[in-house]
């Protein structure tokens, strides 16, 4: 693998605060990070600044019409965000956060429409990965958390595995080693009644079931 200078390495168990702030600071200046989260690498960006959703978009190459899915460091960042917390929202909460589901909800009007991609809904995680966990607790704003890949391509659990130009285009990749790799956090939409698995990840949808009661 070519040498990028770009390229950190951190402890994914204990990281060290100041290359936290190093790359809390990139993405508050609107710049874009990888960082690692439990199954694959993905992509950090201010969820609130619209110049560097758009790069995130060009540089995955992703459609527009797919939204991204953010990150938050707690609960009370679901307010200015969503409409409503429904109650089967809040038990897959209790169970599974912070963790490996991602939970689709009915985002408020104010949120930005580069967020929502013109759906009205919004994708919501919060993240057990130390390192990731860390990069959201050091920043005021939510971020963007997508797979660190072009898209229609697999994701990388391991930096040798990240696609040249994403290294390239972004300025700051912390390396925490070989990562699980698997398919990712388990979607849910919790719009609907009952709630909808829109992709099947780690948590597999008989434990979502069980914890619902369904």
């Amino acid at each position: 693998m070519k040498k990028y200078n770009n390229i950190i390495k951190i402890d994914p168990d204990a990281p060290r605060p100041d290359l936290i702030q190093k790359a809390a600071d990139f993405i508050s200046k609107g710049d874009i990070v990888t960082f690692p989260t439990f199954c694959l690498y993905g992509l950090a960006a201010d969820a609130f600044s619209s110049s560097a959703v758009k790069r995130v978009f060009e540089i995955k190459r992703r459609s527009p019409k797919k939204p991204l899915l953010v990150l938050i460091k707690n609960r009370d960042c679901l307010l200015p965000l969503v409409k409503s917390i429904p109650r089967a929202a809040e038990t897959i909460m209790d169970r599974f956060w912070p963790g490996r589901i991602t939970l689709v909800f009915e985002a408020k009007k104010e949120v930005p429409e580069f967020l929502t991609a013109g759906t009205g809904k919004i994708g919501i995680r919060m993240p057990s990965h130390k390192v990731a966990a860390a990069i959201v607790n050091a920043l005021e704003n939510p971020i963007i958390g997508t797979s660190a890949n072009i898209s229609d391509q697999g994701g990388s659990a391991g930096i040798t595995d990240l696609p040249a130009e994403i290294i390239r285009r972004t300025s700051l990749v912390l390396d925490a080693g070989l990562l699980k790799g698997g398919t990712g956090s388990t979607v849910i939409d919790v719009t609907t009644t009952p709630p909808e698995i829109l992709r099947e990840g780690e948590i597999p949808s008989e434990e979502i079931y069980k914890a619902l009661k369904v």
